[in-house]
């Protein structure tokens, strides 16, 4: 096993900086540090990143770490396609997925930067071939771009399932409207304009006709030349789809399969359609950073940087990024997820330092386990800081009574002995089950699924009839449907 991983140690690039400890020694630490976000026990365990690769189903893992406004180190792993033997490198481009709004935000304020566009008009004033359909949920108030870009708008349509390779793709124009051959609801008002944080792709997507309609261009040639190549992201593209494919990662679920020709395009492109690499998006990352402290201006000056990464509304949120406080010092930061791509990326306001780490799989917890490992080996701040769970071991004959099959809207949950413990799998995945952790005879969690929590629930005759999930403030029974 050890050799075939050494096969895969893939291009490096290294670029020196002052300090005590090593960059060798630093990519080694990170490599063996991967932590889970929760701890089951007294201390916390450290993974290695081919393990977690393999338990995850993962293909390849491509990283580029920021310190002092600078990438410090940047390196692939793994398969970029295993069916063709073409390893990841740090060229290999991966999909952006919701990471692609931070970047729309950039071309969005840069026209309202050059005085093309006010941030805070009603958006139809700049929409000519369809204008929004104001309705008496908006309660007579109008939806700005900063509401769009900041997931205040009120609006539908969370995010995007993409398309099959070689099927026919609607416009934008037809995404918004709901239009044949789109694979998605209408992009419509839920609630009143600037009254809570609501994420909303397609609201992205209406400042994707928003810079179309304004700038009379094709919106990724106004991307590629008004901010991707201002940043030096040299190996990025909003293109859909793309028309060099030999870069590109493939994207493979869990169980080993790749996505049906390969990966799905993505017409929605301020949403979702970006491919690029962790090393362009660290480029990214550091001109916010320099720019917010107004040390440079490549694509937004210092007040628009400033503006960008300020909360709207909620505190969470700012223009196409998230704003994130661990242990008083803040992050702006963005998640995506297309299928079978995941990724995140963080920035620290202050100081230069961060991460962006791009996956061609479908289980996230690599990403975050490689996160927590960067975060503790460049001993950010309190940014790690995991909650500490005593673990409970029922006895088997209890066990026994909790196997069998629960209904969750349409998906089966299933529980079933794996040795001497109880295994989830969701529709039969994945193959090995994901073992259930308990904190009480009846109360369990899932180590690779931070913020689930399950507890079994008896009929009058003391039999198991239901699990209860508590997940993102929502509570569901999950009825048996095997007895």
């Amino acid at each position: 096993m050890k050799k075939t991983l050494l096969l895969l140690l893939f291009p490096l690039y290294l670029f020196a900086q002052p300090g005590s400890e090593s960059i060798t020694s630093k990519i080694s630490r990170v490599e063996n540090t991967l932590s889970p976000p929760v701890i089951y026990g007294d201390t916390i365990p450290h993974a290695n990143i081919y393990d977690r690769m393999k338990a995850t189903g993962t293909k390849a893992v491509s990283i580029a770490v920021i310190r002092n406004y600078k990438i410090e180190w940047a390196k692939a792993y793994g398969w970029a396609d295993e069916a063709e033997q073409r390893k990841a490198t740090t060229e290999t481009r991966f999909q952006a997925a919701s990471i692609s709004k931070s970047l729309n935000s950039l071309g969005v304020l840069k026209l309202a930067q050059q005085g093309k566009l006010d941030p805070e008009a009603d958006i139809n004033t700049y929409l000519k071939s369809w204008k929004f359909p104001y309705d008496s949920l908006a309660h007579g108030k109008t939806i700005s771009v900063n509401n769009l870009l900041s997931h205040t708008a009120g609006l539908g349509v969370h995010g995007f399932p993409g398309y099959k390779r070689g099927k026919q793709l609607p416009t934008a124009l037809q995404v918004v409207k709901g239009e044949s051959p789109v694979n998605t609801a209408r992009v419509r008002s839920l609630f009143e304009p600037g009254k809570k944080m609501q994420y909303s792709g397609g609201g992205t997507t209406i400042t994707q006709l928003v810079v179309t309609e304004i700038t009379g261009r094709a919106y990724h040639e106004y991307m590629l030349d008004e901010v991707l190549k201002p940043l030096g992201m040299t190996n990025s593209s909003y293109q859909q789809p793309p028309a060099d494919t030999t870069k590109l990662a493939t994207g493979y679920y869990r169980n080993g399969k790749p996505v049906t020709g390969k990966f799905h395009v993505y017409p929605e492109q301020a949403a979702a359609g970006l491919w690029t690499t962790p090393t362009d998006l660290a480029k990214y990352i550091i001109e916010c950073q320099l720019a917010y402290e107004g040390k440079s201006a490549k694509v937004l000056n210092q007040s628009w940087t400033r503006k960008r990464l300020t909360p709207y509304i909620d505190s969470n949120v700012a223009l196409g990024v998230f704003i994130e406080n661990r242990g008083g010092i803040r992050y702006f930061n963005h998640n995506g997820g297309n299928e079978a791509f995941l990724c995140t990326s963080y920035g620290s306001l202050k100081d230069g330092y961060g991460v962006v780490i791009m996956i061609n799989g479908d289980d996230f917890s690599v990403i975050g386990e490689l996160l927590n490992s960067v975060a503790q080996v460049y001993d950010w701040k309190d940014f790690y800081k995991p909650p500490f769970k005593k673990i409970v071991t029922p006895a088997k004959d209890s066990l026994a009574r909790y196997v069998g099959d629960y209904l969750v809207m349409k998906d089966t949950i299933s529980l079933q002995f794996c040795g001497d413990d109880i295994c989830l799998r969701q529709n039969g995945q994945p193959s090995g089950g994901y073992k259930a952790i308990f904190s009480s005879n009846i109360n369990f969690e899932i180590g690779e699924v931070p913020g689930a929590f399950f507890r079994v629930l008896f009929n009058a005759e003391g039999k198991a009839e239901a699990l209860e999930l508590k997940q993102g403030g929502n509570t569901l029974k999950l009825e048996r449907i095997t007895k």
